[in-house]
């Protein structure tokens, strides 16, 4: 036997899960990422900095081919039409914690009520919280509530370093009745607040670095595997005895007494679906023999719905150069649809919306659901062949109670940015939508730099000038006061522009023995299979009111004390 664990996917929950199993050096551990290695000392420049917004769209850190459908544009209810577009999936070690917007919430206690409630036992707000401090240390909140000695180092952005424009946003948002909240993490009822973030010094803090750092690595029983793919799992009938992978052009086959699979709410329910586990009739459509028929695998797919507004900052709102943290105030309030419970919406604001010049310009109000009733999104395979991407469909407007929400969402947007402190700093409202013209600018080249930089020279200029060039180069075909004021406008502009903000989940959730949707255990166990289990966002029962990163090392700190566990009552056994 090779090992003990083999790890697939070094994202964010596989770097908690190797340095956790590797601490006692009893176990051999085994971590396989199909990206590229990332160390403190080697981390590239536009994956260091504050500012996310070169990492996050740089092909040499992303899944290749990977494209996904949101909705369609028959209607909230269809995929008829639906439009495939690249999606953002890290394919590096650290996985979106290396490329990701460096965000560090928790999401609120209610998330995990609902956790429990859905099934996954011990996973209520008193399961979860001693998991979250154990993650991260915060600098800004010693004490009971956080976290002190953990691998995470998170903070907030001093007031003294915001930019006019994020410093607006906090006065409007006051103006308009929400009260400041001092701790995002701690303080659960509505209200806006200095959003967290796992960056120190201006420096990205990524479960790479952190978790992997240089005393993990030279630990004689873990091995770190970068730039190699899992090509699929082997069996001795329903037990996981280890993975064939590929280096270059080989392939080789290694054991273990178990396999964990971390390779996120897309690549996990796929590689799952290869090894013939999921729902019986769409294997068999593949060619695949079913091992054992679950009819969870990759449904419920799930990720936070967001439209946003867009604006021209003037001079003196812009980022000054303190730092590179674009987005530092946030709001989460109740919308008070139906069931929906308190606190189910975020609205965001950014002080930068690209890495370029114009990109710097402008400024970004954006507003997401947090707690969706959208659940039927799916991963299905297109092949049986581990080189073709996943067929991946989010479904995000499927229940017509999200789309009302971001149309309230859409108008609490407009007074905020009507509101007498955001006047002062922009102008130019307009409906923004992430077009294929702003997909080819964003591209890091030399002619984008150049192009955006005279560009940003002219929008500086007259107000005539600006608005034209606004209206030919920049805005999509909606318009700000015709979505204001016709129903039928603003939901045509979010059905063509709703997106979701790479929170894909819960494709292969927990829940109790008797849910027929449940693919895995309360300890991230595959039903049906010994030595094999699921540890990553593809678990959560429901997706959290949360950027899903804290979220899911959370999990993996949870899960390790279980599989710990387990391990120690096989020993009392024997």
């Amino acid at each position: 036997m090779d090992s003990d664990y083999i790890i697939v996917g070094g994202g964010s929950a596989g770097c908690v899960l190797a340095h956790r199993l590797s601490e006692d050096p009893a176990r051999r551990v085994i971590l396989i990422e199909a990206g590229r290695d990332v160390t403190a000392a080697n981390m590239p420049d536009d994956l260091r900095a504050a500012y996310p917004g070169k990492a996050y769209i740089n092909p040499d850190y992303l899944w290749p081919a990977l494209q996904v459908r949101s909705i369609g544009r028959g209607g909230h209810n269809s995929t008829e039409g639906a439009v495939r577009r690249a999606y953002a999936q890290a394919r590096i070690l650290g996985g979106g914690s290396t490329v990701n917007g460096q965000m560090a919430n928790w999401g609120v206690p209610s998330d995990y009520t609902d956790w429990e409630e859905l099934g996954a036992a011990g996973w209520g707000w008193d399961g979860v919280f001693p998991y979250f401090r154990k993650v991260e240390t915060d600098l800004d909140f010693p004490g009971p509530n956080h976290g002190s000695e953990g691998r995470i180092k998170v903070r907030r952005i001093p007031r003294s370093q915001w930019s006019g424009h994020q410093a607006a946003v906090a006065e409007g948002l006051s103006e308009l009745g929400y009260p400041e909240l001092a701790d995002q993490n701690g303080d659960w009822g509505d209200g806006w607040f200095s959003l967290v973030h796992n960056n120190v010094d201006e420096h990205r803090v990524s479960a790479a670095t952190a978790y992997l750092d240089t005393e993990t690595r030279a630990r004689p029983n873990l091995q770190v595997l970068t730039d190699t793919e899992v090509e699929g799992l082997t069996f001795d009938g329903l037990r996981c005895t280890g993975v064939t992978i590929r280096q270059g052009t080989g392939t080789k086959a290694l054991s273990a007494r178990e396999v964990v699979l971390s390779a996120g709410a897309i690549h996990s329910p796929a590689m799952l679906l290869r090894a013939g586990i999921g729902p019986a009739a769409d294997l068999r459509d593949l060619g695949i023999t079913p091992r054992v028929s679950l009819a969870g695998v990759g449904r419920g797919l799930m990720d936070h719905p967001q439209i946003a507004l867009g604006s021209f900052m003037r001079r003196d709102a812009r980022m000054d150069g303190q730092t590179g943290r674009h987005v530092q105030v946030g709001l989460r309030y109740t919308s008070g649809i139906a069931d929906a419970p308190p606190g189910d919406m975020f609205l965001g604001a950014g002080s930068r919306t690209a890495w370029h010049a114009v990109g710097a310009q402008l400024g970004a109000l954006t507003v997401w659901v947090n707690k969706t009733f959208s659940r039927d999104g799916a991963v299905k395979l297109a092949s049986a062949d581990p080189r073709v991407s996943p067929d991946v469909d989010f479904r995000l407007l499927s229940d017509r109670r999200d789309l009302e929400r971001l149309k309230e969402g859409f108008h609490l947007m407009a007074k905020l940015q009507m509101s007498a402190a955001m006047r002062k700093v922009a102008t130019t409202p307009f409906p923004a939508s992430y077009t294929d013209r702003a997909r080819q600018v964003g591209v890091v080249n030399t002619r984008n730099k150049m192009l955006t930089g005279a560009l940003a020279a002219f929008l500086d200029g007259p107000g005539v000038v600006r608005d034209t060039l606004l209206r030919n180069f920049v805005m999509s075909r909606h318009d700000f006061e015709t979505c204001l004021r016709d129903d039928e406008a603003l939901e045509d502009f979010i059905i063509e522009s709703v997106a979701g903000i790479w929170h894909a989940s819960c494709s292969c959730r927990m829940g109790a023995a008797g849910d027929p949707m449940a693919v895995t255990d309360e300890t991230g166990r595959v039903r049906g299979i010994d030595g094999l289990r699921v540890c990553d966002a593809s678990i959560f029962p429901s997706v959290p009111s949360a950027n899903t990163n804290m979220p899911v090392m959370m999990v993996a700190e949870k899960i390790s004390d279980a599989i710990r566990a387990d391990e120690a009552g096989l020993r009392a056994a024997s």
